[in-house]
C-alpha cells in the first residue's frame, strides 16, 4: 500500500504541477511562463517526487513507465495493475482540484482544452494524427531509455531523478506544439475526462503510442544495454 500511495501522490503532483502551470501560468497576461516554463514545470514535478517517494515505489507516475520497466525486466507483472490504478486515481484527483480552482475565476465560462492532448484540430500546431502518433511513440521510447539507463546498477548513483526530470523537460520542449505532450496515459486521461468531447475521443492515441514506445524501449534496453 505504501507503494500505491507513493504512485498516487507522485502522479497527482505531476498533473497538478505540470498541467496546472499550463492552465494558470503559460499565457498569464504579460508574465506568462510560455512553453519553456510549462516544460520545466513537468520536469520539476518528476524530479521532486522521484527524490521524495522514488525510493518507495520506484517513482513511475505513468502507466507507460510501469509497462516499459516490466518489458525491460525491472518490474514484476503482478504489480502493474495496482500501479496503473493508483496513477489514474492520482491524476484524476489532481485534475479535479485544478477544475475546482479554475472554475472559481471571476470570468470563468468553461474550462476549454484544460491542457488536454490532441491531434488534428486539437493539436496546438495543427499536427496530424500520424505526426502525433510518431512523436508520442519516439519520445516515450527515449524517455524509457533515459529511465532504464539512469537507474541501471552501473549508472552513477543518486543522479537518476535529475536525468529523468531533465529528460521530461526536453520532451515537452520538443512536443508541446505537436500534441501538448502526453508520454503519459494517466496525465492524458485525467485532463480529457474534464475537457470531454473530441479530447475524450482522441484519448486512445495517448494510450497506444506511449505504451508501445515504452515497451519497445524496455525490450531494446534489455537486449542491448542491460548486460555485464
Amino acid at each position: 500500500m505504501k507503494k500505491l500511495f507513493a504512485e498516487f501522490f507522485g502522479t497527482f503532483w505531476l498533473v497538478f504541477g505540470g498541467c496546472g502551470s499550463a492552465i494558470f501560468a503559460a499565457a498569464f497576461p504579460e508574465l506568462g511562463i510560455g512553453f519553456a516554463g510549462v516544460a520545466l514545470a513537468f520536469g520539476l514535478t518528476v524530479l521532486t517526487m522521484a527524490f521524495a517517494v522514488g525510493h518507495i515505489s520506484g517513482g513511475h507516475f505513468n502507466p507507460a513507465v510501469s509497462l516499459g520497466l516490466w518489458a525491460g525486466g525491472k518490474f514484476p507483472a503482478k504489480d502493474i495493475l495496482g500501479y496503473i490504478i493508483a496513477q489514474l486515481v492520482g491524476a484524476i484527483a489532481a485534475a479535479g482540484v485544478l477544475y475546482v480552482i479554475v472554475s472559481g475565476k471571476s470570468d470563468f465560462v468553461d474550462i476549454g482544452g484544460f491542457a488536454s492532448n490532441g491531434y488534428g484540430d486539437l493539436s496546438p500546431g495543427g499536427f496530424s494524427m500520424m505526426s502525433v502518433l510518431i512523436a508520442e511513440f519516439v519520445l516515450t521510447l527515449f524517455f524509457l531509455l533515459i529511465i532504464l539507463g539512469s537507474t541501471n546498477v552501473r549508472a552513477p548513483k543518486g543522479f537518476a531523478p535529475i536525468a529523468i526530470g531533465l529528460g521530461l523537460t526536453l520532451i515537452h520542449l520538443i512536443s508541446i506544439p505537436i500534441s501538448n505532450t502526453s508520454v503519459n496515459p494517466a496525465r492524458s486521461t485525467s485532463q480529457a475526462l474534464f475537457a470531454g468531447g473530441d479530447f475524450t475521443a482522441q484519448l486512445w492515441l495517448f494510450w497506444l503510442a506511449p505504451i508501445a514506445g515504452a515497451i519497445v524501449a524496455g525490450f531494446i534496453h534489455k537486449a542491448l544495454f542491460d548486460k555485464e
